[in-house]
C-alpha cells in the first residue's frame, strides 16, 4: 500500500513526465549524456525551452549535470529512469489505437 506521501511523490514523479517537451527530452537523455545544444538539436526545442525544462527535470532529480570546461552535460539520474521510460513505452504499446479519450482527465484509454 502506498503511503499519503508517497502518492504525492509519484503524482509529482508522473507530473515531471507529463509535458510532451520534458519527455522528449528524457527521451533523447536515454541514448546518453547530452548538452543543451544538443537536446535543441535532437528534440527541434528552443534553448531557453529546453533550459526551463532540464531545470525542471533536474529539480525533480531525474536528471543530473556534469560541467566540463564550458559546457554542461545532461544525463539521466539513474538506471530506474530508464526502466520506467522502457516500461512506460511498453505499456504505450498496448493502448487501443484510436480509442476514445477518458471523459474525466481526457487522457487515451489502455
Amino acid at each position: 500500500m502506498l503511503t499519503t506521501g508517497s502518492v504525492e511523490t509519484i503524482s509529482r514523479l508522473f507530473r515531471s513526465f507529463a509535458e510532451p517537451s520534458r519527455l522528449l527530452i528524457v527521451d533523447v537523455l536515454r541514448t546518453g549524456e547530452r548538452t543543451v545544444s544538443e537536446i535543441c538539436d535532437e528534440t527541434g526545442l528552443s534553448q531557453p525551452n529546453t533550459s526551463n525544462h532540464l531545470a525542471c527535470l533536474l529539480g525533480c532529480q531525474l536528471v543530473e549535470r556534469e560541467r566540463r570546461g564550458r559546457f554542461v552535460y545532461y544525463r539521466l539520474a539513474g538506471e530506474r529512469i530508464e526502466a520506467l521510460l522502457s516500461l512506460a513505452g511498453e505499456i504505450s504499446e498496448e493502448a487501443r489505437p484510436g480509442g476514445d479519450c477518458c471523459p474525466v482527465c481526457g487522457s487515451s484509454p489502455w
